[in-house]
């Protein structure tokens, strides 16, 4: 987590063209890209509200997993677009085995746009990978919707997160807009349900994304059923 002409015209169009070319080795991925953009992100499925931090646990037959995601209060410029940046840590019992820093940027219509993602994996304290990382405007690299100004108006469509052919090539569908939530941090209802999906390999996943929060749960993580869910969330 997926302008101009107005926006909430093109965003209709380019879901429908999605939904039909999900495959990678389909058609050209052309979006209509944003004329103007929103000077931080405010969508209140996906806020990114600086100095934020939301922590999330899980149980994985790796063992147990915590993730710490930060909304930091530098910017990035990507391909003239200034990025909000994020900086997601996954730690496997204990130890770092991977660190990303993603960059977003809403348009002003609402949709949070993926500019990209620098990624990578350690072991033992190594960096041993950086795949999946991505710039838009680096080697025909492309941003993706990442959250729907109004998710309601997409449910069902299929839709890119993400484009670097052969390295980032996430898709995601709104499946419901009133699932009720139960996590650590505590109860909600009314979130959005998607169903996110990598083309690049098999298995899906559930995400549910909360009213002033963001992200809340994963079910499905790897394609094993794992459960990653908030513990924490604080604001500055």
């Amino acid at each position: 987590m997926r302008s101009s002409l107005p926006a909430t015209t093109f965003v209709v169009v380019w879901a429908l063209v999605a939904a039909c070319n999900s495959d990678p080795s389909s058609p050209k991925y052309d979006p209509d890209i944003p004329a103007a953009w929103a000077p931080s992100v405010t969508n209140q499925w996906f806020v990114l509200a600086p100095g934020s931090v939301a922590t999330f646990k899980a149980i994985t037959p790796e063992g147990a997993e915590s993730t710490r995601v930060e909304v930091l209060s530098t910017t990035r410029d990507v391909n003239g677009v200034t990025a909000t940046v994020v900086l997601d840590q996954v730690s496997l019992d204990g130890s770092l085995i991977e660190e990303t820093f993603d960059w977003y940027a809403q348009d002003t219509d609402g949709n949070v746009w993926y500019l990209g993602e620098d990624s990578k994996e350690y072991e033992n304290g190594v960096v041993v990978s950086t795949a999946g990382s991505w710039e838009w405007g680096v080697d025909g690299a492309l941003p993706g919707i990442i959250m729907w100004a109004d998710p309601s108006a997409h449910v069902g469509e299929a839709y890119r997160q993400e484009f670097y052919r052969g390295e980032a090539e996430d898709w995601a569908k709104v499946l419901s807009v009133n699932e009720p939530v139960t996590v650590p941090n505590g109860s909600y209802n009314g979130c959005i349900k998607t169903e996110d999906w990598n083309a690049l390999s098999s298995g899906r996943e559930h995400k549910y994304y909360c009213s002033s929060i963001g992200l809340v749960l994963e079910i499905g993580k790897r394609g094993n059923g794992t459960r990653t869910e908030l513990e924490s969330f604080s604001t500055p």
